[in-house]
């Protein structure tokens, strides 16, 4: 593999920390229980939204490391040029 990040994986981690900030500062706000549960509702539903596309960045991400990898190894195949 190769010793640069994508950001995947930092943005998923990054999105997780927001989603646990998120929920505990709705539980400790002085909201009613309806309240909040509403809100972390429409939160939540917010996250999954990002999280598929962090997942479809990934994937295409995937797809561009494999597509260059099958060329890398197209070219290896290819026979040296006759030494003059």
């Amino acid at each position: 593999m190769s010793d640069k990040d994508t950001g995947a994986g930092s943005g998923f981690g990054f999105m997780v920390g927001i989603a646990i900030g998120l929920a505990i500062g709705f539980l400790y706000a002085p909201r009613t229980g309806k309240e909040t549960r509403e809100l972390l509702k429409g939160k939540a539903e917010e996250m999954q939204e990002k999280a598929t596309e962090v997942a479809e960045k990934v994937k295409e991400s995937a797809a561009e490391v494999k597509k260059k990898a099958e060329a890398k190894m197209e070219e290896a195949k290819k026979p040296a040029p006759p030494e003059s």
